[in-house]
């Protein structure tokens, strides 16, 4: 009669589970810096259309009213500052840049400007705020796009 050979029990041992760990740690080091990085830039779209929408609103409010407006309730929104459609940037006129585009004294009680500068900046509770590449858009009435990062230079890769 043949002895029974002694099964080997079904499983992993601990060893290869901490060898799986280290390596799926590994792999999530490196991707998860990388899918945030996509998921900043991905956002910056948002800002990008709610200054377009906004810029469309005023060259409408110019057609109707031969001048443009500060408020951004006067152009539909439901608030001043206007909030982005995806909730992740604050979209306002810039008064000061504007002013200085215009080339006119800065007067607090002008509600019509002759240009406008629209600004959108990320909200400090959202995710995008942590986005130090590019911090701030800007967009005017001639057309002219601007973003800076962080330390205020211009970030041309940003639009």
């Amino acid at each position: 009669m043949r002895p029974t050979a002694r099964m080997r029990p079904a499983g992993f041992t601990l060893i290869e589970l901490i060898i799986v760990i280290v390596i799926v740690s590994i792999l999530a080091s490196i991707a998860l810096p990388a899918y945030q990085d996509s998921m900043r830039k991905a956002r910056r779209a948002d800002a990008k259309a709610g200054l377009m929408d906004a810029a469309n609103r005023q060259e409408r409010f110019m057609l109707d009213r031969s001048a443009y407006t500060k408020d951004m309730k006067n152009l539909g929104f439901g608030e001043d500052p206007a909030v982005s459609e995806e909730g992740y940037y604050s979209i306002d006129v810039d008064e000061t840049a504007t002013a200085a585009l215009c080339g006119y004294a800065f007067d607090p009680n002008d509600n019509a400007p002759p240009c406008y500068v629209l600004t959108a900046t990320p909200l400090a509770s959202e995710a995008q705020a942590d986005d130090a590449r590019c911090t701030k858009f800007s967009l005017n009435s001639s057309g002219a796009k601007d973003a800076k990062d962080a330390e205020g230079s211009v970030a041309l890769e940003c639009w």
